[in-house]
């Protein structure tokens, strides 16, 4: 390697630490001190996103001449393991309204549309959500039954989306609907819907989540929404693609989140067994729990190291990155099941109740086993991926 290459590599890795770095702060000073509050009262404030625009964490993979940080993929999920680390609820509000909607736009977005909305999804100005999931297509994708059916120069919406996340505050909404004949996947296309819009309803999700309580969840109804062909995202036909390119960017989040809770459950469990005595010592002295601390930390990093894996496949644009994206999420979250369950059960009758953060992390990691494709999904993937579609 050159010495010029080796420059521009430290170059990229300063850059790359000094984001983190940043993240870092903000995560520990201006989110973690309130994290329980809002889980609580199930609310995250506004100011929150104005802020995170600011730091430039909305836009951080977009280009600069859309008001983004023009981050690799690498230095983004330094960042959402950073935030994730201290809240699940903010780190899910930006792999949504970053990974799905402002990067499923940069990607797939007309030059017109990129400059109509990026620089402000970017900024803050406009919540984004992304409408895909409804009650009977979940996992299931190319069974939608939402319809768009064109009129002229404008298509109208009808149809019900759930547990869409910042479905209620959201002024910007990539839409998912079917617009053919044709069975399937073949049949879907996707919108850019801007709200509030005639004939779009957020409702209450109707139950309480077990985990990521200060996000916004809802239940979307579309009743005859019209949308101009203009804001048509893709070609007719295109939606599934657009729809699964997007769920890879989110989850890259969530792997990445994931390992943010394994970090964070460690910590706590480093801190209690250095602490608490029992019989006379440490408990950190008992083998069983260093057993347990041993088995978090090296799985937490093995699932740091393919979350990176990941992150550089997408940079590169590798033909694998779809299955890697899918292991680095299947790997992470379950490596962080084992690290909450460890926590909540090393730390007894401390880590039951709600006033420790073992308790929201135990309940929000069951959300990112489930969130982008449940881990059964992502088996299917790799596995597809290695011996190919029956």
């Amino acid at each position: 390697m050159s010495a010029d290459a080796n420059d521009g590599t430290a170059d990229r890795d300063r850059r790359r630490a000094a984001v983190r770095d940043e993240a870092r702060r903000f995560a520990r000073d201006e989110v973690a001190p309130h994290a329980g509050a809002w889980d609580r009262d199930q609310h995250m404030p506004r100011a929150l996103v104005t802020r995170m625009g600011e730091l430039g964490f909305l836009a951080g993979p977009l280009p600069v001449e859309l008001g983004g940080g023009g981050q690799d993929n690498e230095t983004n999920v330094g960042v959402y393991e950073e935030i994730g680390r201290a809240c699940s609820s903010v780190r899910g509000f930006l792999a949504v309204h970053t990974g799905l909607v402002t990067q499923c736009l940069g990607d797939h977005g007309s030059p017109e549309q990129r400059e109509r909305w990026v620089p402000r999804l970017a900024r803050g100005d406009l919540v984004g959500c992304y409408a895909l999931t409804e009650e009977g297509a979940g996992s299931d994708v190319a069974s939608l039954a939402s319809e768009a059916v064109r009129d002229g120069d404008h298509w109208s919406i009808n149809g019900t989306k759930t547990w869409i996340t910042n479905g209620g505050i959201a002024d910007l909404a990539v839409v998912f609907a079917r617009t053919g004949p044709e069975a399937g996947r073949k049949g879907l296309t996707a919108f850019v819907v801007e709200l509030p819009s005639e004939g779009w309803e957020a409702l209450p999700l109707g139950v309480e989540p077990l985990g990521h309580r200060a996000s916004d969840h809802a239940r979307l109804r579309f009743t005859d929404v019209r949308v101009p062909d203009e804001q048509r995202l893709g070609d007719v036909g295109q939606g599934f693609t657009i729809a699964m390119s997007a769920l890879d960017h989110g989850r890259l989040g969530v792997a990445a989140g994931a390992v943010g809770i394994a970090r964070a459950c460690l910590d706590e469990v480093v801190r209690h067994a250095r602490e608490r005595r029992q019989f006379g010592q440490r408990i950190g002295d008992f083998q069983m729990v260093q057993a347990d601390i041993a088995d978090m930390s090296s799985e937490t990093e093995a699932a740091a190291a393919l979350v990176a894996r990941a992150a550089r496949a997408a940079d590169r644009g590798d033909p694998d990155t779809t299955r890697l994206t899918s292991s680095a999420k299947l790997f992470a979250t379950e490596a962080a099941q084992r690290a909450a369950d460890k926590a909540v059960l090393l730390l007894g009758n401390r880590g039951y109740g709600n006033g420790h953060p073992v308790e929201r992390y135990y309940r929000d990691i069951q959300g990112l086993r489930i969130y982008e494709g449940t881990n059964h999904i992502q088996r299917l993937i790799i596995a597809r991926s290695l011996i190919g579609r029956p």
